[in-house]
């Protein structure tokens, strides 16, 4: 039996790609530092997936187990798989490479001429390549020969809302029914698994962008607005006319970037926004504002949902008020229990807003900077 390896047994790992893995015909193994979970999965060899939308629809995921992705197991499960993808965190991708270096190096070892794709399938800008670049750096130039050969990375785009849900069952999980999975067709090596659900894309890039313009765009600003306005759940915030308004606009400024960019249809672009903020407004998913606003730092970095919708509407000359004003409530986010969020009030509070936002960003326009200073200021007005 075909065998995928799921870095991640957390929520997306088990409720969206592990899923499809298993619905795919493979036997799914999932790599964890949480020993309850992987005992739970090894015990039971499956988990219960539960579709929480308009239509209510629970499925039986089976022939799954777990391992310990610091143990030795894990090694001998990559040299046989044919897949392997991750969910862990961009920030975490560094510390499974060498666990997936040590795979390869056994696959290499025993002579093993099976493509492996490595899918690395996070919230992120070609996640993927940046793994690869973790395993190259550990790799000697006979190891690299081998992996140009015989171990792809294509890099993805995902898109599911899988909120933390509380279950007698610990590695049960609820997921929204709607759920978009693009993957490199060009990247893999070998002959392409057939997997159900996901999609080979040509131009991944225009996929990637317009997930995280509009998707993440949108949610964190619903989610730092709806923390300003004392919201518990993005279904209450976006349900608010006033934070509706604003995340619609924010959500057609970087729109208009991407149909610039990539030549979208603007009518069907406008019917993507549409379609997202009805997800936003599932009533069944009960997701925490602050489940999606956390990680500020990442979140307002160059690469990521807010400032590159930013920057890049601005580079086709369009308007980008309703964006900085959710750079200004991102800014705002204040949350003891989130790392990030205090390193950023931090820094607010020892530079101020422009200097902290400058370092965070990048951004060194001085128009902009003043406007993102007016927007913090006045956004809790």
């Amino acid at each position: 039996m075909k065998t995928a390896i799921q870095f991640g047994a957390g929520n997306i790992g088990r409720g969206f790609i592990g899923m499809l893995l298993a619905q795919a015909g493979y036997r799914v193994v999932f790599a964890d530092v949480n020993a309850t979970i992987i005992d739970r999965l090894a015990q039971d060899g499956g988990y219960t997936v539960h579709v929480t939308d308009v239509e209510q629809v629970d499925y039986p995921i089976t022939n799954v187990t777990g391992i310990l992705s610091t143990g030795t197991e894990i090694i001998d499960e990559i040299a046989a798989a044919e897949v392997v993808t991750t969910a862990v965190g961009l920030v975490i991708l560094p510390r499974i490479a060498p666990t997936i270096v040590a795979g390869i190096r056994a696959r290499k070892e025993s002579g093993s001429t099976q493509a492996l794709n490595i899918i690395a399938c996070e919230n992120a800008i070609r996640a993927s390549s940046q793994l690869k670049e973790h395993v190259y750096g550990l790799l000697n130039d006979e190891e690299k020969a081998y992996c140009d050969q015989y171990v792809g990375f294509p890099d993805c785009s995902v898109d599911r809302i899988v909120p933390p849900v509380h279950s007698e069952i610990p590695t049960d999980v609820a997921v929204e029914a709607y759920y978009e999975w693009n993957v490199e067709k060009a990247s893999f090596k070998g002959e392409i698994p057939a997997i159900p659900g996901m999609n080979l894309a040509e131009d991944l890039m225009a996929y990637i962008e317009r997930k995280l313009f509009t998707l993440n765009t949108g949610h964190c600003i619903t989610a730092y607005l709806g923390v300003l306005k004392g919201k518990s759940t993005i279904e209450e915030a976006i349900n608010d006319p006033e934070i509706y308004a604003l995340v619609h606009a924010a959500m057609e400024q970087s729109g208009a970037g991407l149909i610039k960019k990539h030549n979208f249809d603007p009518e069907a672009h406008a019917h993507y926004i549409d379609k997202i903020i009805g997800r936003f407004k599932n009533p069944h998913l009960r997701d925490d504002v602050t489940r999606v606003g956390r990680e500020p730092l990442r979140k307002l970095s160059a690469t990521d949902r807010l400032v590159k919708p930013m920057m890049t509407a601005l580079g086709y000359g369009l308007p980008v008020d309703k964006l900085i004003v959710g750079i200004g409530a991102a800014l705002h986010y204040n949350n003891p229990d989130d790392k990030q969020s205090v390193e950023l009030q931090q820094k607010i509070a020892d530079l101020g807003v422009v200097a902290a936002f400058r370092e965070v960003s990048g951004v060194e326009d001085e128009a902009i900077l003043a406007q993102v200073e007016k927007a913090y200021n006045e956004v809790t007005a």
